[in-house]
């Protein structure tokens, strides 16, 4: 007989082996085809979605987050910031943010959806600079009429508490906000609008 001198133990040993170093080699061929379909980091960073935990934000405080390139803040806003807004209608330039850039569901009196957090992309509009956070009541610096805000030190353009442009500075805009939605309380999705009716 053909078979009486094979050793069968072996045999199965040399096909297990074989079908191990062949699955690994196909696992080797797959995974750089499959990972150049997914979008590279540059292309995530140029408009996908980002998450934001705002969980850890205290009242009064701002934290930034990076969505195409850009800053954008958070800030929790207290009772008292979000008492001064109706105040300073007649100082700001766009108080009803007729000409600034925010989906219709921030086209409010305080730019958000829900009051207590702005969320808005911290680029000056006018020449581009960062602006600061200034939530100080009358610094010595902003004058006794300061409430609260942001304040851009290339050109001293000023924005209130909801990101609103006074008159008389050089920027011509609101600051934007950009598109988000909440996914929890402690959660938010920026670059993704929040359905109108929801």
């Amino acid at each position: 007989m053909a078979n009486d001198g094979v050793d069968k133990s072996r045999r199965r040993f040399l096909v297990a082996a074989t079908s191990v170093v062949g699955g690994a080699g196909a696992v080797a061929v797959a995974v750089p085809f499959v990972s150049s379909m997914l979008p590279s980091a540059r292309a995530r960073s140029a408009g996908a979605p980002v998450e934001a935990d705002i969980s850890g934000i205290e009242p009064g405080q701002m934290v930034t987050f990076q969505w195409r390139g850009k800053p954008v803040w958070v800030v929790r806003r207290t009772e008292e910031m979000l008492k001064t807004l109706p105040e300073l209608d007649d100082q700001l330039r766009d108080p009803k943010s007729e000409e600034s850039d925010q989906p219709p569901y921030c086209k409010n009196e305080h730019r958000s959806i829900k009051p207590e957090n702005l969320v808005v992309i911290g680029i000056c509009t006018h020449l581009g600079c960062a602006p600061t956070y200034r939530p100080d009541v009358a610094p010595a610096d902003l004058g006794p009429e300061w409430k609260g805000g942001f304040f851009c030190p290339c050109h001293g353009s000023r924005y209130d508490l909801a990101a609103r442009v006074y008159q008389g500075v050089p920027a011509p805009l609101n600051l934007p906000i950009p598109p988000h939605k909440y996914l929890s309380d402690t959660r938010i999705l920026i670059g993704v609008d929040q359905e109108e009716n929801a």
